[in-house]
């Protein structure tokens, strides 16, 4: 990866943006540290200028008050595409449409989504769930009082992550994904039988 002053922008303005958030889990790591480590597995698979910036941007939309207008103001139009593509379509409260209607919504969004902003996807929630395995592989019951026991609709969801990434990405990174994420139904599975044997 090469280090650039949109890079460096791009660094100061996630820093700023997401002060004060941090990580689920049993440890509160800064959010920052997601999107540093999403833009170092991109960083193994494209130097592209833009989807890096954009892999330490790509929650910006989605979990801070930063518009796509200063976006692209800040980082032009091709960086706020990339992130608008894997940004979930906001749920107000008064919103009429469940969950499942977004989550709709979103799917549809990545059947046109450019390749960049598929690899910032897969390597964001490459990170998630490999962080995920790290911290609970021997704390079950610990991820359970985290994350619930929605097991099978997490399982369905990312499934249908899946389904959209190996439909349409031709990035080596895909093989990164599907190998994190079969250990990842490996994990949950084992989740399910221990809460089963509870």
């Amino acid at each position: 990866m090469r280090y650039t002053f949109p890079v460096e922008q791009a660094i100061r303005a996630a820093s700023v943006l997401h002060a004060g958030q941090v990580r689920k889990g049993s440890v509160p790591y800064p959010y920052i540290t997601h999107l540093f480590a999403t833009a170092m597995i991109i960083a193994d698979y494209t130097e592209d200028e833009h989807t890096i910036v954009s892999a330490l941007l790509h929650e910006t939309l989605h979990n801070t008050d930063y518009s796509r207008e200063e976006m692209t103001d800040d980082f032009g139009p091709t960086v706020t595409h990339i992130v608008e593509s894997i940004t979930e379509p906001p749920l107000t409260s008064d919103d009429t449409r469940g969950r499942n209607e977004q989550r709709k919504e979103f799917f549809k969004q990545l059947k046109i989504a450019p390749d960049e902003a598929l690899m910032v996807l897969a390597a964001g929630k490459i990170h998630t769930m490999r962080s995920i395995i790290e911290e609970y592989i021997n704390d079950y019951t610990g991820f359970i009082s985290e994350y619930g026991t929605q097991h099978d609709e997490r399982i369905h969801y990312y499934q249908e992550l899946s389904n959209a990434l190996n439909r349409r990405l031709r990035n080596p990174i895909l093989s990164e994904f599907n190998a994190v994420f079969a250990e990842y139904k490996n994990f949950i599975h084992d989740i399910k039988e221990q809460s089963e044997t509870y």
